[in-house]
């Protein structure tokens, strides 16, 4: 099926959400492993910092039992569980062969995911999220990763149109948003400004599909098979 909207890409991302969660365990390094042997052109994680300052990959920010969790801000490296690998880690076991987004949920951890990469040579395949995009636009001068705004529809006081030139004036190279928000000409109104769109949670073929026609660049799904078969169909 072609895709009914163009994109900026030829063929998109397929981003394994937390790895192949929907087939292992979320954000270890056994997850991405199969995440990229599954075909995923992308892995998806989330950013924090420990107390000693490593970068470190988990979904929540919290370590420790359910009446007594600890924020990773405050925990050593050495005394997190050991399934939470740092993003070192993750290079030094997959290589940098790949696009990586990093939601950035603590935004000190910012520079530091920054630095890993460049030290890997890592940059180019770098995608830097946050919601709030005057928060990603302070890593513009450090960085030429790709820089994404991640928000909803709903979120977007000042209109689209305005949304989108503002991010294209400060640098931002992409933004990403709940598949259910994208249209067609959506798409194309973001892409007019040469801002590449995600799509994120799309988890069925239908959805998969249709999200796909409507001209977006990259997508984020749990379920690896089922997101490279449909970009397969897609592109």
């Amino acid at each position: 099926m072609a895709a009914r909207v163009p994109r900026r890409r030829s063929v998109p991302i397929g981003f394994a959400h937390r790895g192949a969660r929907a087939h292992a365990p979320e954000n270890t390094l056994e997850a991405f492993e199969l995440a990229l042997r599954l075909g995923a052109t992308g892995l998806e994680s989330d950013a924090w910092i420990t107390a000693d300052g490593q970068i470190v990959l988990d979904h929540d920010g919290e370590v420790g039992g359910m009446f007594r969790k600890r924020p990773i801000s405050e925990v050593d490296r050495a005394d997190l569980p050991a399934h939470i690998p740092t993003l070192s880690e993750l290079f030094d076991a997959h290589g940098t062969d790949f696009e990586l987004s990093l939601d950035i949920k603590d935004p000190a951890a910012g520079l530091g995911v920054i630095e890993v990469a460049k030290s890997f040579d890592a940059e180019s395949g770098l995608w830097l999220c946050h919601h709030d995009w005057r928060v990603v636009a302070e890593w513009r001068p450090t960085t030429e990763a790709h820089l994404v705004h991640s928000t909803r529809l709903k979120h977007i006081d000042e209109g689209p149109e305005r949304r989108a030139a503002t991010l294209a004036e400060v640098g931002i190279d992409a933004i990403n948003m709940h598949h259910t928000d994208w249209s067609g000409g959506l798409a194309t109104l973001f892409h007019r400004f040469e801002l590449e769109v995600l799509a994120w949670d799309v988890q069925h073929p239908r959805a998969l599909d249709e999200v796909l026609a409507k001209g977006v660049d990259g997508v984020f799904c749990d379920h690896v098979d089922r997101l490279m078969e449909a970009i397969t169909r897609n592109s």
